[in-house]
């Protein structure tokens, strides 16, 4: 055998099996993976003082309801587009919400009326399961977990803040 036929040979035999391991491992999570877009139904946003929590969003709905700065109510409705869901899906995983602890708040509801903290409720919606994170904002938990929440709270609010503009 030639030196360039050993050197193909070893190369077949490394580069092949390490492509057929990578098809085969890789595949299946992408297909098993925890939370596709492909399976997304909506989002659902809460936010207020404990008891009192007047601002809310639901995409599944378009509604939309918030006190504005008379504390009036106001209802409208907001349709996000399929490029918005996306964005915010997207985001959701880049920031690591999955990964986040659902109940990040630090005491009782009475407690928290009492101190006026605000409290945030983010649902993302799929079809087989859900992800729900209710976080404080005063939170002192791990601040990787608490960035990822709050960034993942204010990219949906801000977005909400964009359709609402358009």
């Amino acid at each position: 055998m030639s030196n360039k036929s050993k050197r193909i040979f070893l190369g077949i035999c490394i580069v092949v099996p390490f492509a057929i391991y990578c098809y085969i491992y890789y595949s299946s999570m992408i297909r098993n993976a925890p939370f596709r877009f492909s399976d997304f139904e909506s989002i659902e946003l809460s936010y207020g003082y404990p008891g009192e929590m007047y601002n809310i969003y639901d995409s599944k709905t378009s509604d939309y309801q918030y006190l504005n700065k008379n504390d009036e109510l106001v209802q409208v409705k907001l349709k996000m587009r399929k490029d918005d869901l996306l964005y915010l899906h997207r985001k959701a995983m880049e920031l690591g919400f999955w990964n986040v602890k659902d109940d990040m708040t630090t005491d009782s509801e009475e407690v928290q009326a009492e101190k006026n903290i605000l409290r945030y409720k983010l649902t993302y919606n799929y079809t087989e399961k859900s992800k729900t994170v209710v976080l404080d904002a005063d939170f002192p938990g791990n601040p990787k977990m608490v960035g990822a929440a709050k960034s993942t709270i204010d990219e949906v609010i801000k977005m909400i803040a964009d359709v609402q503009s358009r």
